[in-house]
């Protein structure tokens, strides 16, 4: 069996006495780990870093077996962003989600592709956040956990949606909260990525992590909202 892809590295873990295992996000074939012959070593360190863009080519006797990959490097995002903490945040947060949440070897060709946007983001522009606001929540939909942000869950109407109900991920707006308002979680609007993270955080932790398991989310994602409260 054998395939080759291009994907975003998520994590490395050493093998052995030289070799490393890594996680690459691909475009057709999803999460998927292989063995990278000689990956422990010093000079493969610079490559083999959390977010590179890697061509990659996967070989194994059987489709189920760990496989063996051989890696060319694309892109070093890593060293794009390391004078910036926060970009770094970033990077690492959007790295270690995919990893755990991610079913192993399932394609998610939407989220692949926004998932490359979003990297792009980091590196150039300044208003990353609201991209990767936008790429949590479209993060939960692919996986089957979606908001419905489309109309107050009250009234029916679209227009001042201000909050989402806890309980069913629907939208509501101001007039249809009445009383309840201080039970429900803030809209997740571009203009407010604090709170808006702050309710996707609760739909991962609350709807995504019990379903994979009660495992909680992975800690880069904390330290990124911990950085862009402090910015």
């Amino acid at each position: 069996m054998d395939w080759r892809d291009q994907g975003a590295l998520l994590n490395v873990r050493r093998h052995g006495e030289s070799a490393a295992i890594i996680e690459v996000f691909t475009q057709t074939h999803g999460r998927h780990a292989g063995v990278v012959r000689g990956g422990g070593a010093r000079k493969m360190a610079p490559i083999l870093q959390p977010g590179a863009q890697l061509d990659v080519e996967w070989r194994a006797r059987l489709e189920d077996h760990l496989g063996a990959y051989r890696v060319e490097p694309v892109l070093s995002r890593a060293a794009l962003v390391m004078d910036d903490r926060t970009a770094l945040a970033g990077l690492n947060a959007i790295c270690g989600l995919l990893s755990f949440a991610l079913p192993e070897r399932e394609a998610h060709p939407r989220l692949y592709h926004a998932t490359q946007n979003l990297l792009a983001d980091l590196v150039a522009s300044s208003d990353w956040p609201k991209t990767y606001l936008a790429w949590e929540l479209l993060l939960l939909e692919d996986l089957g956990y979606g908001l419905d942000l489309s109309c107050c869950a009250v009234t029916g109407a679209t227009d001042g949606l201000d909050f989402v109900s806890p309980r069913t991920g629907r939208a509501v707006s101001r007039d249809g909260a009445g009383d309840w308002a201080g039970r429900l979680l803030r809209f997740p609007d571009p203009g407010d990525v604090i709170g808006g993270l702050q309710t996707s955080g609760y739909f991962l932790e609350q709807w995504l992590a019990p379903a994979l398991g009660e495992r909680p989310l992975p800690k880069a994602r904390a330290r990124l909202l911990a950085r862009l409260e402090k910015d």
